[in-house]
């Protein structure tokens, strides 16, 4: 393919009928039907793919309610970020022809954002909602974390969003205030990290106070530069549990290293960096790449995710667009009138095409990356028209932990129930981010509910999972020394060969509780690169790896994660 000849998914001219005649996914039939008609229908679907696990509604086997997963991305830039480029017409537009539910606007911290740029952006934010009622549209902001990297903070809509976002940037940013410093001769280091524990308590007690109805906040690209340190991390964590609920497991920026667009040096997420002072020195050089388009710190089976999930605290991860500049894209940044700057319109003109491809890393939202929440049938029929409550249920799932994400619209479907095999009958089991209580020796069955791709992804091809790996770890509580990373009892415990399978099928997988809790995981890919996971063949057998620097083709390396599943062992 030449710079010239762009794919039918980057033309913005292409409408979504014209990449899929004939085919209706589920995110389709949102868009066709409604809120209510498709929750109505997802709801008979699931009823009549799994009829056992519908039964038995209150019952000792888990009360999970019925889930309808809607997609989003917590992670998008536009004309309100000084290095981004895009309106929120064009951002909204390719969001729902990708197949989005819900997307967040996180505009980069800026002096210019602070004092002009957020409110201007609340209104077309109100815009948008109003144009795309069956979008949920969240404002949000990319905070630069004192003494770290960024996180993503997102509000519920209401009176005082903006003014809690506005109200962050200006007293607690690291950027703007220069409390950036985290290295460890850095004499500002305990200061600016005390200072971000103080940021997320503020934004607690704004929740607790119902100052705003919600907020939440996630660690964005964790290992780009190394500068997130285990011990941040987990005081994060602590320091605002309800709020504070996991971090980006894939990066966005996935296709900065599709050949010939970047240099020979590319890698996807843009991950390119080596060590520098700023980075926690416990981290090998091989944290700083992305395996499968993965971040390190997820993608390494008994490492830093999985020692966080060993002390039996739920931490979800996510992936998103990071849209700034999107790949095979024809539009450059517009041309700023005489004596304007970003400090003092807190906007960037409009852009303005060109008829040739730009320099880009990124997807559009939905295009590549995509994170399914799964909300209750109840809050998502109330959901309807983007009233508050539809919002509320979206935040209600990611802090509950039903999250499951993939790449390369990898995926229809994904249903996992973790039900006591005493209970057959009576129960639902538990879902991603619950919990089972169960006793020493008792027998489980892990069912994993599967729908493949009913229709060619925007690249025109038909996605075919290959493999889903079950991985499992022990739960051993608080950890003594808060900077480790690595799980010594995390490993793949099975792995479903699944090739050739198509449609809904239910995986029946059997587990036993030994004497200690534990949880489990699920991973799965295309099965088309993978290799010896970074622990060890004996930890991981063929898991994600590095593509070679500049050779990153994403839609040739697909992978999909769930959230984990806890089982506390009574007496343990």
């Amino acid at each position: 393919m030449t710079e010239q000849q762009l794919p039918a998914w980057a033309d913005p001219s292409v409408s979504p009928a014209a990449l899929d005649p004939q085919g209706v996914s589920r995110r389709g039939l949102l868009r066709r039907a409604g809120l209510f008609g498709a929750a109505f229908a997802l709801s008979s679907a699931a009823t009549s793919r799994t009829p056992a696990l519908a039964a038995g509604d209150g019952r000792p086997g888990g009360e999970d309610p019925r889930l309808a997963y809607l997609v989003g991305d917590h992670h998008v830039h536009s004309v309100y970020s000084h290095d981004a480029k895009y309106t929120f017409s064009q951002l909204a537009a390719a969001g729902a022809k990708y197949g989005l539910d819900w997307m967040v606007f996180t505009e980069h911290s800026n002096f210019g954002h602070a004092d002009f740029g957020a409110a201007l952006e609340h209104g077309e934010i109100l815009r948008a909602r109003a144009e795309n009622p069956r979008q949920l549209i969240f404002q949000g902001l990319e905070w630069y974390i004192p003494a770290a990297e960024h996180c993503t903070v997102f509000t519920a809509p209401g009176p005082h969003e903006v003014d809690v976002l506005t109200r962050l940037e200006s007293a607690y940013d690291g950027k703007l205030l220069a409390y950036d410093k985290g290295g460890p001769a850095d004499a500002a280091t305990a200061r600016n990290e005390a200072h971000a524990v103080k940021a997320l308590k503020w934004l607690a007690q704004q929740r607790r106070s119902g100052y705003v109805d919600d907020v939440l906040v996630l660690a964005n690209h964790p290992m780009r530069l190394g500068i997130d340190s285990p011990h941040e991390m987990r005081n994060w964590r602590d320091a605002a549990p309800e709020i504070m609920i996991g971090m980006e497991g894939a990066p966005g920026a996935q296709g900065a290293a599709i050949p010939g667009r970047r240099g020979a040096n590319s890698i996807r997420g843009e991950y390119e960096n080596k060590p520098s002072a700023q980075s926690w020195p416990g981290y090998p050089a091989d944290a700083y790449l992305t395996y499968g388009g993965f971040d390190w710190a997820t993608a390494t089976v008994g490492g830093l995710w999985d020692s966080m999930l060993a002390e039996g605290r739920l931490f979800s991860v996510t992936t998103n667009s990071d849209a700034h500049r999107i790949v095979f894209d024809t539009w450059r940044n517009g041309d700023w009138q005489p004596g304007q700057t970003f400090d003092s319109t807190g906007r960037l003109p409009d852009p303005v095409n060109t008829d040739t491809p730009q320099p880009g890393s990124d997807f559009w939202p939905g295009q590549f990356s995509r994170t399914h929440v799964g909300v209750t049938l109840p809050h998502y029929l109330n959901g309807v028209g983007g009233a508050p409550i539809g919002y509320r249920a979206v935040m209600a799932g990611m802090r509950a932990g039903r999250v499951w994400l993939d790449h390369g619209h990898l995926l229809d479907g994904l249903e996992v129930r973790l039900t006591r095999d005493r209970d057959r009958g009576r129960g639902r089991g538990v879902t991603l981010g619950g919990r089972l209580r169960v006793r020493k020796g008792e027998k489980l069955t892990l069912n994993v509910t599967v729908t493949t791709a009913s229709r060619p992804n925007p690249q025109g091809i038909l996605p075919e999972p290959a493999q889903v790996d079950v991985i499992r770890g022990t739960v051993r509580g608080p950890v003594a020394d808060r900077d480790t990373w690595k799980a010594p009892d995390t490993r793949v415990v099975r792995t479903q060969d699944v090739s050739g399978r198509t449609g809904t099928y239910t995986l029946r997988i059997p587990l036993t509780a030994g004497e200690e809790s534990f949880y489990v995981r699920l991973r799965g890919s295309d099965g088309k690169r993978n290799g010896t996971g970074y622990l060890g063949a004996s930890v991981d057998p063929h898991g994600p790896v590095p593509h070679t620097p500049g050779d990153g083709d994403p839609w040739a390396d697909t992978w999909f994660y769930s959230n984990p599943v806890f089982v506390d062992v009574e007496g343990s």
